[in-house]
């Protein structure tokens, strides 16, 4: 049985915000092109500083097997042991320069992808899947197995697909499945005129 875990929030949230939490137990189900390809177009529709829309997507799916074992490898060992059963990969890419002449760093680009992923991830919620997003890959060797460019930067890795049971997974990843989720409170960061100071506008607790 998968396990739910739905925030405890202090306002109401849109459901697919509410759903979205990181599993690592996830079923090797395939994927169907709509549906990768809607997750995308979520992505694609994401908001960017000046429209330059600076994010860039490496999919691979487990019935690329060689290319998805290859990626499954680029994660640090911790992260190989639950994603080599997700069947979609992503590695979400910035581009970090601008076309302009002389070309100029985008400054926003990494917040731009993001925000991107963002909008890839609650899309995923919303179509009752679930995904999870990992810093701990190697970028060196992911510019190597993809041919990316210079001026860009690899970003994240982003496993989607149908969650599974908690009891798949090992007994140390199993646990931290089971662990509750937590946010800070509101008033730790959101702040009014003064730093670190609540704003006004927050309800007194």
């Amino acid at each position: 049985m998968t396990l739910s875990k739905p925030a405890h929030t202090a306002y109401p949230l849109h459901g697919p915000l509410r759903q979205r939490w990181s599993p690592r137990a996830f079923s090797p189900q395939p994927l169907d092109p709509d549906t990768i390809s809607t997750l995308f177009e979520a992505a694609r529709w994401s908001p960017s500083s000046q429209n330059l829309q600076p994010w860039r997507f490496l999919a691979v799916t487990s019935a690329q097997a060689e290319a998805h074992a290859a990626l499954v490898n680029i994660l640090n060992r911790n992260n190989q042991r639950w994603a080599v059963n997700a069947p979609l990969l992503i590695v979400a890419v910035a581009r970090i320069m601008t076309s302009s002449e002389p070309p100029s760093v985008n400054r926003f680009a990494w917040y731009d992808v993001g925000q991107a992923v963002a909008h890839l991830t609650i899309q995923a919620s919303s179509m009752g899947l679930v995904s999870h997003q990992m810093g701990g890959f190697s970028p060196d060797q992911a510019r190597t197995l993809f041919s990316i460019p210079d001026g860009y930067e690899p970003v994240v890795v982003i496993a989607v697909g149908s969650q599974a049971a908690p009891e798949t997974l090992p007994d140390d990843l199993r646990e931290r499945e089971h662990q509750p989720r937590s946010r800070r409170p509101l008033p730790e960061m959101v702040f009014g005129t003064t730093w670190d100071e609540p704003a006004l506008i927050l309800p007194t607790p």
